[in-house]
């Protein structure tokens, strides 16, 4: 069984819906979900908010905190997260905010990423991961999967 099946399987179970925000994975979380036939009744929706301002107008993101501490950091994974709550009808929402690279700087440097996990009615947990340089195509991968693990510890401790 694929991970993506997994999880819609314990999500099905539960009657949770999910929905993600992601800035560098681009909706990855969420196309790996959908390609698994019969997704509909778990999935709710995707936010894919690359730029500074989609994360402000589609979710709620606070220019205060882009401009405090930018868009890679706790902070802003979970004002995503947050948001992606409040604007869908899922019970469950995962946040992915980081710099895939090439690039970065010597304080974000590349393969840094934050995650956001809300879950209704808890208290919206974080986590950064420095994956380091391992190129853009793998950062975003390991992000994807960081994101299912986020997912199945939410079902788990239900």
């Amino acid at each position: 069984m694929s991970a993506a099946s997994d999880i819609l399987d314990r999500y099905r179970a539960l009657g949770w819906r999910i929905a993600a925000a992601e800035s560098c994975t681009g909706g990855m979380v969420m196309a790996a979900l959908t390609d698994v036939s019969g997704s509909s009744d778990v999935v709710e929706r995707g936010f894919v908010t690359y730029s500074n301002a989609a994360k402000v107008e589609m979710l709620g993101v606070k220019e205060q905190s882009l401009y405090a501490v930018g868009a890679v950091s706790e902070e802003v994974a979970r004002e995503m997260a947050e948001g992606a709550l409040e604007f869908s009808n899922a019970d469950v929402t995962v946040s992915i905010t980081g710099i895939a690279g090439p690039g970065g700087s010597e304080h974000k440097p590349e393969g840094r990423v934050c995650f956001g996990l809300a879950v209704k009615g808890r208290p919206v947990l974080t986590e950064t991961v420095e994956f380091g340089p391992l190129g853009r195509a793998n950062v975003r991968a390991r992000s994807v999967q960081k994101a299912f693990d986020l997912l199945k510890y939410a079902a788990d401790n239900s």
